[in-house]
Parts: structure tokens; sequence; C-alpha cells
């Protein structure tokens, strides 16, 4: 069955990869190209629509698509835990409102980097995050710190919040469910994330670099392909590789009180 794909933001880097990828896919099939300038019921008809637009935009096609009924893939960044709760709920109250698949960051490296994290997190109680990006990214921190630093806090739910002395002070960084995050914004980048985790005697740095957009296709593909028979509210692309993360946090929280308790 080909998959009939409306690009929201098309006229941008990411529309216009993923314009590339529609094109060349032989399952996907382009239904409409959507720019600033175009009317949002250019969408009906879709099977999925791609949102790779900018914050100010995101939310009003996220609810006509949501309320048209049709499956949205939502690559904008911008969008923390509380707004997409929001959606989840209206989604939730609606049966023919169409599934969500937020996904702060399509690269595989990327995913995989915020899940190590997260399985880290119960081990370390210094964690910060410093993610770095094009001078040209609109919003900070990014989606995917954002995303790193509640799914530390949830693997830390256990364990208490991270330490993080003088979090009043503005170049501390941002706090996101009690982790500092520091942006960078500047020429000569793409993209890339470390998350630092301190500890007795030891530090671990776990780093992700986004060297070039062709690290986006696989997962922009995934995402396309499974958001037709998805249902409710996906969040990471994590959820579509298979990353139980929940239950690799549970075996690690295991596993350190297993070892507090033969001490």
């Amino acid at each position: 069955m080909t998959i009939r794909v409306a690009v929201a933001g098309a006229t941008g880097k990411m529309g216009k990869l993923a314009l590339s990828l529609v094109e060349g896919a032989d399952d996907l099939e382009l239904h409409a190209a959507l720019s600033s300038k175009s009317e949002l019921d250019e969408m009906l008809g879709a099977d999925v629509v791609l949102d790779v637009t900018h914050p100010a935009a995101s939310a009003g096609i996220v609810e006509f698509a949501t309320g048209a009924g049709i499956p949205i893939v939502v690559g904008t960044s911008g969008w923390s835990a509380d707004r997409i709760a929001e959606i989840e709920r209206f989604v939730r109250g609606h049966d023919e409102a169409g599934a969500v698949l937020f996904i702060p960051n399509f690269s595989i490296g990327s995913t995989l980097g915020t899940a190590f994290a997260a399985l880290a997190a119960p081990w370390f109680d210094s964690i910060e995050i410093v993610e770095a990006h094009h001078a040209g990214k609109v919003d900070s921190p990014s989606g995917t710190a954002v995303r790193t630093a509640e799914l530390i806090g949830e693997a830390r739910a256990a364990a208490g919040p991270v330490e993080a002395p003088h979090a009043d002070q503005r170049a501390r960084g941002q706090l996101v469910s009690g982790v500092p995050v520091h942006s960078l914004r500047m020429s000569g980048l793409l993209a890339e994330q470390r998350v630092v985790l301190g500890g007795d005697g030891e530090t671990l740095t776990i780093a992700h670099s986004t060297l070039s957009p062709s690290s986006y296709e696989a997962g922009i593909l995934l995402a396309l392909r499974r958001a037709p028979e998805a249902t409710g509210v996906t969040v990471g692309l994590g959820a579509l590789l298979g990353l139980e993360l929940p239950a690799a946090v549970a075996t690690a929280e295991t596993a350190a009180s297993a070892a507090t308790s033969a001490e």
C-alpha cells in the first residue's frame, strides 16, 4: 500500500530532505508540500502529515491534523511534556482523532545516546546536558535535550533529583526535570549533545554528533511508515525502535538496590 504524505515546512532544510525521501521511496507518495503560505486543509486526504516547521506554527498544524483524524509525525522542537500531555488528553478523549508521534530527533544514534543516558542516570547524582546547534536554530533548549532530561528525571524517580548546585544563577543553565541544560548556538555546527554524569572519582560522558542531515533519513522513513497504523500519542523514536527504556531503567535500579543491600 502506498502511503500519501503531506509535508508541512516543505521549504525548510528538513522539509526538503523529507520531500527527497518521499520521492525516492516506492511505498511513499507526496500528497502535499505545505509552506507558510499554504492552507492547512491541503493536508486533507493524506495518510500521514510530517510537521517540520517551527514552534509557533506547529501547535496549529497538530491541532488541525488530529481534529481531522490524520496521523501526524511531529519533528518540530519546542514541545514540552506539559504541552504533549494536553495533546494526549485530546486524542484520548476523541475516538476519531489522529495519532501523534512526537520525534524530537530522527537520528538513531541520538536516540540511542538518550537511552544510554537514561539507563546510566540512577547510578550518578551529578548530571548535566550540553547541547550545541547551528546559529539558525530558533529554540533552546533543543527538543532532544528536553526529552533526554525528562527521561533522566523519570529514571531517577526512586533515586531522587540530581545534584544541581547554584541553580539560581543564570549561567548554570535551564533546569529541565531538575537537570541543568546548557545550549550553544553558533556557526560551524550542525547538532551535538553531551550528557555528563559525575560520581565519586569519575565522570561518564555520553556524546553524539550529527555530521550530516543524512543521519535523519532512516528515522524519518521509519516514522512515516509506522504512523498510519499508530494510535494515541507516541514520544520519541526509541518507541519505534523497540527500546524499552522503562524496563531498562527498572533493571538498573534493581541492580543498584541489590548492590546496596549486599554492602
